[in-house]
Protein backbone atom coordinates (compact mmCIF):
# COMPACT_ATOMS: atom_id res chain seq x y z
CA UNK A 1 0.00 0.00 0.00
CA UNK A 2 1.56 3.36 -0.94
CA UNK A 3 2.49 5.44 2.18
CA UNK A 4 0.35 8.43 3.24
CA UNK A 5 2.20 11.38 2.83
CA UNK A 6 2.91 10.05 -0.89
CA UNK A 7 -0.30 10.35 -1.76
CA UNK A 8 -2.49 13.08 -3.55
CA UNK A 9 -4.60 15.52 -1.75
CA UNK A 10 -8.09 13.48 -2.86
CA UNK A 11 -6.70 9.46 -2.08
CA UNK A 12 -5.18 11.10 1.36
CA UNK A 13 -8.70 12.47 1.96
CA UNK A 14 -10.15 9.12 0.45
CA UNK A 15 -8.37 6.82 3.60
CA UNK A 16 -9.29 9.68 5.94
CA UNK A 17 -13.58 9.53 5.09
CA UNK A 18 -13.02 5.75 5.65
CA UNK A 19 -11.58 6.47 8.97
CA UNK A 20 -14.39 8.85 9.87
CA UNK A 21 -17.03 6.71 8.99
CA UNK A 22 -15.11 4.09 11.08
CA UNK A 23 -15.18 6.45 13.52
CA UNK A 24 -18.70 7.83 14.58
CA UNK A 25 -19.56 4.13 15.66
CA UNK A 26 -17.87 4.99 18.69
CA UNK A 27 -20.40 7.70 19.51
CA UNK A 28 -23.97 7.22 20.24
CA UNK A 29 -24.93 8.06 17.19
CA UNK A 30 -27.02 6.80 14.16
CA UNK A 31 -25.18 8.19 10.93
CA UNK A 32 -26.84 8.43 7.44
CA UNK A 33 -24.01 10.07 5.67
CA UNK A 34 -20.78 11.49 6.63
CA UNK A 35 -19.67 14.48 4.18
CA UNK A 36 -16.22 16.17 4.53
CA UNK A 37 -16.57 20.04 5.14
CA UNK A 38 -12.79 20.73 5.51
CA UNK A 39 -9.81 18.58 4.87
CA UNK A 40 -6.57 20.08 6.23
CA UNK A 41 -4.51 19.84 8.86
CA UNK A 42 -7.35 18.04 10.30
CA UNK A 43 -10.19 16.44 8.44
CA UNK A 44 -13.59 17.63 9.45
CA UNK A 45 -16.80 16.35 9.02
CA UNK A 46 -20.60 17.05 8.75
CA UNK A 47 -22.09 13.38 10.10
CA UNK A 48 -25.70 13.61 9.01
CA UNK A 49 -27.85 11.19 11.54
CA UNK A 50 -31.23 8.61 11.19
CA UNK A 51 -33.07 11.59 13.47
CA UNK A 52 -32.70 14.52 10.83
CA UNK A 53 -29.82 16.40 13.08
CA UNK A 54 -25.85 16.79 11.57
CA UNK A 55 -23.16 17.27 14.39
CA UNK A 56 -19.24 18.03 13.43
CA UNK A 57 -16.72 15.00 13.48
CA UNK A 58 -12.65 16.19 13.95
CA UNK A 59 -10.58 13.77 13.08
CA UNK A 60 -6.97 15.23 14.30
CA UNK A 61 -3.69 15.85 12.30
CA UNK A 62 -0.81 13.18 13.91
CA UNK A 63 1.15 14.16 16.30
CA UNK A 64 0.14 17.68 16.58
CA UNK A 65 -1.32 17.70 20.23
CA UNK A 66 -0.70 15.06 23.15
CA UNK A 67 -3.55 13.89 24.68
CA UNK A 68 -3.23 15.44 27.84
CA UNK A 69 -2.61 18.67 25.61
CA UNK A 70 -6.24 17.98 23.91
CA UNK A 71 -7.52 17.48 27.22
CA UNK A 72 -6.76 20.85 28.19
CA UNK A 73 -8.15 22.43 25.07
CA UNK A 74 -11.77 21.07 25.72
CA UNK A 75 -11.32 21.95 29.38
CA UNK A 76 -10.84 25.75 28.32
CA UNK A 77 -13.22 25.44 26.03
CA UNK A 78 -16.10 24.38 28.96
CA UNK A 79 -14.81 26.76 31.15
CA UNK A 80 -15.70 29.47 28.44
CA UNK A 81 -19.00 28.11 28.02
CA UNK A 82 -19.13 28.63 31.57
CA UNK A 83 -18.24 31.72 31.46
CA UNK A 84 -21.06 32.43 29.19
CA UNK A 85 -19.01 32.81 25.44
CA UNK A 86 -20.72 30.33 22.87
CA UNK A 87 -18.15 27.80 21.57
CA UNK A 88 -18.29 24.24 20.29
CA UNK A 89 -20.27 21.90 22.55
CA UNK A 90 -18.51 18.31 22.83
CA UNK A 91 -20.33 15.38 22.63
CA UNK A 92 -19.32 12.64 24.32
CA UNK A 93 -18.54 8.81 23.06
CA UNK A 94 -20.06 5.61 24.06
CA UNK A 95 -17.68 5.00 26.57
CA UNK A 96 -18.06 8.98 28.02
CA UNK A 97 -14.92 9.98 26.57
CA UNK A 98 -14.79 13.59 24.78
CA UNK A 99 -12.58 11.87 22.25
CA UNK A 100 -11.38 8.59 20.88
CA UNK A 101 -8.54 6.96 19.48
CA UNK A 102 -9.07 5.53 16.22
CA UNK A 103 -6.91 3.55 13.50
CA UNK A 104 -7.57 4.06 9.75
CA UNK A 105 -6.50 1.54 7.15
CA UNK A 106 -3.18 3.17 5.69
CA UNK A 107 -3.61 6.22 7.63
CA UNK A 108 -0.59 6.39 10.27
CA UNK A 109 -2.19 6.60 13.45
CA UNK A 110 -4.11 6.14 15.65
CA UNK A 111 -6.13 9.65 15.11
CA UNK A 112 -7.49 11.78 17.84
CA UNK A 113 -11.17 11.64 17.08
CA UNK A 114 -13.56 14.04 18.51
CA UNK A 115 -17.39 15.20 17.92
CA UNK A 116 -19.23 18.68 18.84
CA UNK A 117 -22.79 19.62 18.34
CA UNK A 118 -23.49 21.54 15.01
CA UNK A 119 -23.32 25.45 14.90
CA UNK A 120 -25.64 27.07 12.69
CA UNK A 121 -24.20 29.83 10.30
CA UNK A 122 -21.18 30.52 7.72
CA UNK A 123 -17.90 31.97 7.46
CA UNK A 124 -17.15 34.93 7.81
CA UNK A 125 -14.48 34.32 5.47
CA UNK A 126 -11.97 32.26 3.61
CA UNK A 127 -8.38 32.77 3.14
CA UNK A 128 -9.48 32.05 -0.62
CA UNK A 129 -12.58 34.77 -0.49
CA UNK A 130 -12.63 38.57 0.60
CA UNK A 131 -14.90 40.31 3.04
CA UNK A 132 -18.67 42.30 1.91
CA UNK A 133 -18.34 45.28 0.59
CA UNK A 134 -20.77 46.94 2.88
CA UNK A 135 -18.82 48.89 4.92
CA UNK A 136 -21.76 49.27 7.70
CA UNK A 137 -21.78 45.54 8.07
CA UNK A 138 -18.28 44.77 8.36
CA UNK A 139 -17.80 47.60 11.21
CA UNK A 140 -20.79 45.96 12.84
CA UNK A 141 -19.49 42.17 12.54
CA UNK A 142 -15.32 43.29 13.54
CA UNK A 143 -17.05 45.40 16.64
CA UNK A 144 -18.99 41.83 17.47
CA UNK A 145 -15.57 40.16 17.29
CA UNK A 146 -13.40 42.41 18.95
CA UNK A 147 -16.46 42.38 21.80
CA UNK A 148 -15.60 38.21 21.96
CA UNK A 149 -11.76 38.61 21.54
CA UNK A 150 -12.15 40.91 24.91
CA UNK A 151 -14.87 38.30 26.47
CA UNK A 152 -12.33 35.47 25.95
CA UNK A 153 -9.10 37.54 27.43
CA UNK A 154 -11.49 38.65 30.07
CA UNK A 155 -11.85 35.29 30.46
CA UNK A 156 -8.27 33.86 30.44
CA UNK A 157 -7.06 36.45 33.08
CA UNK A 158 -9.17 35.13 35.59
CA UNK A 159 -9.46 31.56 35.50
CA UNK A 160 -6.74 29.17 36.65
CA UNK A 161 -5.88 26.54 34.70
CA UNK A 162 -5.62 22.81 36.26
CA UNK A 163 -2.48 21.77 37.40
CA UNK A 164 -2.39 19.05 34.61
CA UNK A 165 -3.23 21.77 32.10
CA UNK A 166 -0.94 21.55 28.82
CA UNK A 167 -0.90 23.89 26.03
CA UNK A 168 1.74 25.23 23.52
CA UNK A 169 3.47 28.80 23.88
CA UNK A 170 2.78 31.29 21.06
CA UNK A 171 5.88 33.35 23.16
CA UNK A 172 8.88 34.23 22.14
CA UNK A 173 10.31 31.18 21.48
CA UNK A 174 7.71 30.48 19.64
CA UNK A 175 6.87 32.71 17.38
CA UNK A 176 11.05 33.74 16.92
CA UNK A 177 12.83 31.29 18.61
CA UNK A 178 15.30 28.96 16.86
CA UNK A 179 12.93 26.63 16.43
CA UNK A 180 9.19 28.01 16.49
CA UNK A 181 6.29 26.71 16.57
CA UNK A 182 5.25 26.29 13.10
CA UNK A 183 8.72 25.69 12.04
CA UNK A 184 12.21 27.89 11.26
CA UNK A 185 10.19 30.61 8.39
CA UNK A 186 13.49 31.99 7.99
CA UNK A 187 14.74 28.95 6.34
CA UNK A 188 12.13 28.56 4.19
CA UNK A 189 13.67 27.91 -0.21
CA UNK A 190 11.29 29.60 -2.08
CA UNK A 191 12.59 32.98 -0.12
CA UNK A 192 15.01 35.27 -2.04
CA UNK A 193 18.27 36.28 -0.68
CA UNK A 194 16.69 39.90 -0.13
CA UNK A 195 13.22 38.10 1.63
CA UNK A 196 15.36 35.76 3.90
CA UNK A 197 17.89 39.07 4.93
CA UNK A 198 14.65 40.59 5.71
CA UNK A 199 13.09 37.81 7.55
CA UNK A 200 16.00 37.37 9.40
CA UNK A 201 16.15 41.29 10.72
CA UNK A 202 12.68 41.24 11.68
CA UNK A 203 13.45 37.97 13.55
CA UNK A 204 15.75 39.92 15.91
CA UNK A 205 13.53 42.52 16.05
CA UNK A 206 10.36 40.35 17.27
CA UNK A 207 12.53 38.92 20.03
CA UNK A 208 14.06 42.38 21.00
CA UNK A 209 10.37 43.91 20.97
CA UNK A 210 8.63 41.19 22.65
CA UNK A 211 11.50 40.80 25.47
CA UNK A 212 10.56 44.44 26.29
CA UNK A 213 7.16 44.13 26.17
CA UNK A 214 6.71 41.20 28.97
CA UNK A 215 4.59 38.77 29.53
CA UNK A 216 2.41 40.54 32.70
CA UNK A 217 -1.13 39.65 33.24
CA UNK A 218 -2.95 41.90 31.09
CA UNK A 219 -1.21 41.55 27.89
CA UNK A 220 -0.31 37.82 27.84
CA UNK A 221 -2.56 34.30 28.59
CA UNK A 222 -4.69 31.83 26.85
CA UNK A 223 -5.80 32.59 23.64
CA UNK A 224 -7.11 30.92 20.42
CA UNK A 225 -4.72 31.82 18.25
CA UNK A 226 -6.64 31.37 15.14
CA UNK A 227 -9.51 33.84 15.43
CA UNK A 228 -9.53 34.06 11.26
CA UNK A 229 -12.39 35.12 9.39
CA UNK A 230 -13.50 31.00 8.69
CA UNK A 231 -12.97 30.15 12.15
CA UNK A 232 -15.96 32.39 13.32
CA UNK A 233 -19.32 31.58 11.87
CA UNK A 234 -21.86 34.44 11.29
CA UNK A 235 -25.86 33.52 12.04
CA UNK A 236 -27.40 37.18 11.37
CA UNK A 237 -25.80 38.93 14.21
CA UNK A 238 -24.83 36.37 16.05
CA UNK A 239 -20.79 35.01 16.43
CA UNK A 240 -19.73 32.34 17.68
CA UNK A 241 -16.27 30.89 17.43
CA UNK A 242 -15.06 27.30 16.66
CA UNK A 243 -12.01 25.66 15.87
CA UNK A 244 -9.53 25.75 19.00
CA UNK A 245 -6.70 23.76 17.55
CA UNK A 246 -4.55 26.29 18.18
CA UNK A 247 -5.17 27.61 21.36
CA UNK A 248 -2.37 28.40 23.22
CA UNK A 249 -0.44 30.23 25.36
CA UNK A 250 0.36 33.49 23.79
CA UNK A 251 0.12 37.90 23.50
CA UNK A 252 -3.45 39.09 23.15
CA UNK A 253 -2.25 41.42 20.78
CA UNK A 254 -1.71 38.30 18.78
CA UNK A 255 -5.08 37.30 19.01
CA UNK A 256 -6.05 40.45 17.33
CA UNK A 257 -3.26 40.26 14.82
CA UNK A 258 -4.31 37.13 13.93
CA UNK A 259 -8.02 38.47 13.57
CA UNK A 260 -6.48 41.18 11.12
CA UNK A 261 -3.57 39.58 9.45
CA UNK A 262 -5.98 37.89 5.87
CA UNK A 263 -7.91 40.88 5.40
CA UNK A 264 -5.38 43.74 5.21
CA UNK A 265 -5.46 44.30 1.82
CA UNK A 266 -9.51 44.42 1.85
CA UNK A 267 -11.10 47.87 0.93
CA UNK A 268 -12.42 48.13 4.40
CA UNK A 269 -9.72 47.01 5.93
CA UNK A 270 -9.34 50.01 8.52
CA UNK A 271 -12.95 49.81 9.04
CA UNK A 272 -12.59 46.48 10.20
CA UNK A 273 -9.85 47.21 12.08
CA UNK A 274 -11.05 50.23 14.39
CA UNK A 275 -14.34 48.33 15.02
CA UNK A 276 -12.26 45.36 16.06
CA UNK A 277 -10.50 47.78 18.42
CA UNK A 278 -13.71 49.77 19.58
CA UNK A 279 -15.47 46.28 20.16
CA UNK A 280 -12.42 45.32 22.89
CA UNK A 281 -12.62 48.53 24.70
CA UNK A 282 -15.80 48.22 25.25
CA UNK A 283 -15.28 44.89 27.12
CA UNK A 284 -11.28 45.35 28.16
CA UNK A 285 -9.04 47.64 28.38
CA UNK A 286 -6.62 48.20 25.45
CA UNK A 287 -4.24 51.51 25.38
CA UNK A 288 -2.83 52.91 22.50
CA UNK A 289 0.61 52.18 23.92
CA UNK A 290 -0.31 48.77 23.32
CA UNK A 291 -1.80 49.11 20.39
CA UNK A 292 1.52 50.76 18.92
CA UNK A 293 2.66 47.09 19.07
CA UNK A 294 0.29 46.19 16.70
CA UNK A 295 2.18 46.25 13.54
CA UNK A 296 4.68 43.83 14.99
CA UNK A 297 2.55 41.49 16.05
CA UNK A 298 0.95 41.54 12.18
CA UNK A 299 4.70 40.72 11.00
CA UNK A 300 5.11 38.00 13.57
CA UNK A 301 1.94 36.22 12.65
CA UNK A 302 3.09 36.44 8.48
CA UNK A 303 5.99 34.79 9.92
CA UNK A 304 4.45 31.84 10.86
CA UNK A 305 2.58 30.80 7.97
CA UNK A 306 5.86 30.76 6.14
CA UNK A 307 6.57 28.28 8.83
CA UNK A 308 3.66 26.21 8.71
CA UNK A 309 4.70 26.05 4.72
CA UNK A 310 8.67 25.58 5.00
CA UNK A 311 7.94 22.52 7.36
CA UNK A 312 5.31 21.27 4.63
CA UNK A 313 7.09 21.46 1.47
CA UNK A 314 5.96 18.79 -1.03
CA UNK A 315 2.41 19.30 0.28
CA UNK A 316 -0.04 20.39 -2.15
CA UNK A 317 -1.59 22.67 -0.25
CA UNK A 318 1.24 24.45 0.99
CA UNK A 319 2.93 24.65 -2.36
CA UNK A 320 -0.33 26.36 -3.75
CA UNK A 321 -0.39 28.84 -0.95
CA UNK A 322 3.32 29.47 -0.48
CA UNK A 323 3.45 32.47 -3.11
CA UNK A 324 0.81 34.00 -1.37
CA UNK A 325 1.84 33.95 1.85
CA UNK A 326 5.46 34.97 1.09
CA UNK A 327 3.89 38.51 -0.82
CA UNK A 328 1.50 38.84 2.55
CA UNK A 329 4.43 37.98 5.06
CA UNK A 330 6.50 40.84 3.01
CA UNK A 331 4.13 43.08 3.22
CA UNK A 332 3.39 42.96 6.85
CA UNK A 333 7.41 43.12 7.47
CA UNK A 334 8.19 45.94 5.05
CA UNK A 335 5.18 47.93 7.54
CA UNK A 336 6.57 47.35 10.48
CA UNK A 337 10.37 47.82 9.94
CA UNK A 338 9.58 50.45 7.71
CA UNK A 339 7.91 52.73 10.35
CA UNK A 340 10.81 50.99 13.29
CA UNK A 341 13.38 53.74 14.15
Amino acid sequence: MTAFGELSPAEQGARLHKLACAAVKHWPLEAVRVEPIKVRENAVYAVHTADGRRVVLRVHRLGYHTDAALYSELAWMKALAASGIEVPQPILSRRGKPFELVDGEGVPGPRQVDVFEWIDGHQLGAIEAGLSNDPEWVARIYGIVGELAAQMHNQSCAWRPPAEFERHSWCDEGLAGDSPLWGRFWELDALSPTQRALFERLRARIVEELTAYGKAPDRFGLIHADLIPENILVDANRLRIIDFDDAGFGWYLFEIATSLYFIRRETHYEVARDALVAGYRRHRSLSDEHLRLLPMFLAARGTTYLGWVHTRKGEATARELTPQLIELAVAAADDYLGATP
